[in-house]
């Protein structure tokens, strides 16, 4: 077990399987006390209860649905009054709904922009106090590669991730006087639940994209939040990090 988070508390949504998991176990095996947030409480606090046993870390399973700006409050709050801080934030938690714009339903518009964008200015929103108090802190957003370049019947998806590009640039800059930074993560494509149903001639055409050739893993993403969760990061702040082997190249 490393100690270059040690003592510190992390929070990291949507994070009992995926990106988020594999997130959240880099940052315990640095030595981070862990919030397990998920819309899933049973799955929540299986993970939690791995990640302690596993990294002799604490941990905490939170149910929350941080589109809804008061849960995100209240989930803050039960950290701070847990662990007294919180140093970290993570806002992996999304989800899909895709179709052609000729198609798409105002409710799938509607539900990916709730969740996805709302959702982490809810949670940044709902840190920004203790951090401002402790003066310093972590902000790691999980964009997409699809907000810097696009997809077709992702309009929804892309529209949600680029504007939480916008908010991590935005962010950073009124948070940068109090010592906390804010950046952004855009993975490509990486292998999860949800690229693993994809048909074996969408997966051939993607990889065709990725120079390195081949998909990436959580862990890929999982070691460049690290990275930004420490203090070797402490002077990158406003920044889109690309983790997808080559696609974006900007």
């Amino acid at each position: 077990m490393g100690i270059m988070l040690k003592d510190k508390v992390a929070i990291v949504t949507g994070s009992a399987r995926g990106i988020g998991r594999a997130i959240a176990e880099i940052m315990a095996r640095e030595g981070a006390d862990i919030v397990i947030n998920d819309i899933n409480l049973e799955l929540a606090e299986e993970t939690a209860g791995s990640i302690k046993e596993a990294y002799a870390v604490q941990t905490m399973a939170l149910q929350a649905n941080i589109a809804h700006a008061a849960e995100a409050e209240e989930m803050v709050s039960a950290v701070v009054e847990r662990f007294g801080r919180v140093d970290i934030l993570v806002n992996n938690a999304g989800i899909t709904r895709d179709s052609l714009i000729m198609r798409m339903k105002e409710e799938d518009w509607d539900a990916v922009l709730t969740v996805n964008l709302k959702g982490s200015f809810n949670c940044i929103k709902a840190v920004s106090r203790p951090m401002f108090k402790q003066r310093s802190g972590r902000i790691i957003n999980i964009a997409s590669v699809i907000g810097l370049m696009g997809n077709v019947g992702q309009a929804n998806y892309g529209a949600s991730k680029a504007g939480l590009i916008g908010l991590t640039k935005t962010a950073a800059r009124e948070m940068a006087a109090r010592g906390i930074t804010v950046n952004a993560l855009a993975p490509g494509f990486i292998e999860t639940e949800m690229t693993a149903v994809l048909p074996e001639d969408v997966r051939a055409a993607m990889l065709k994209q990725v120079p390195l050739g081949r998909m990436g893993s959580p862990e890929d993403v999982a070691g460049v939040a690290l990275f930004l969760a420490g203090d070797t990061a402490s002077y990158v702040t406003g920044q889109v990090i690309p983790v997808d082997g080559g696609m974006v190249m900007y």
